[in-house]
């Protein structure tokens, strides 16, 4: 019996059809084969793209087995239930986690606290590098100069508003 291994390290969270390893193994994939998942939210975290998968395979003649659940068939109605129940916890979960990390944001922003990268240049070095730009230095030499990127001096030479760390104000 031949043995193909697909491995890949897309997130569970992408869908089967946008994941580039999981098509090439669906084109490979004959009747009769069986799809080994180390785990169901390996397959997918949304449990109606795991149950959508679970029953193309089915169509096509593959069976897809869980080594998580005991090496369970998906495809059987014990397999089915386990699966929705599995793939619907997953799905819980992931919505919990984003609901948390909202609310952490939002609560950080709510407290005055800075959020994101700190900017490449402080409100000083931005206008220093204005009145160097109209005394005619070149982009590409005040990017050398304070050690960034030619963008970054783009941004500050037209104006685009910076956040200041203390006051997480737009400033010009």
């Amino acid at each position: 019996m031949a043995h193909r291994i697909v491995s890949e390290t897309v997130s569970g969270s992408t869908c089967t059809s946008q994941r580039r390893g999981f098509v090439r193994l669906l084109d490979k994939l004959e009747t009769g084969d069986v799809l080994v998942v180390t785990k169901l939210d390996r397959l997918g975290r949304d449990a109606m793209d795991v149950q959508a998968t679970v029953k193309r395979l089915s169509a096509l003649g593959v069976r897809v087995h869980c080594l998580a659940l005991g090496g369970a068939d998906l495809a059987s109605a014990a397999g089915k239930m386990t699966m929705q129940v599995i793939a619907a916890v997953a799905e819980f979960e992931r919505d919990l986690l984003i609901e948390r990390t909202q609310s952490g944001l939002a609560r950080a922003k709510a407290e005055g606290k800075s959020l994101g990268r700190p900017g490449a240049l402080t409100p000083k070095q931005r206008e220093d590098v204005n009145q160097q730009f109209g005394a005619g230095i070149s982009v590409s030499a005040l990017a050398r100069q304070y050690g960034t990127s030619r963008q970054t001096i783009q941004r500050a030479r037209n104006g685009m508003p910076i956040i200041a760390p203390e006051s997480l104000t737009p400033v010009r």
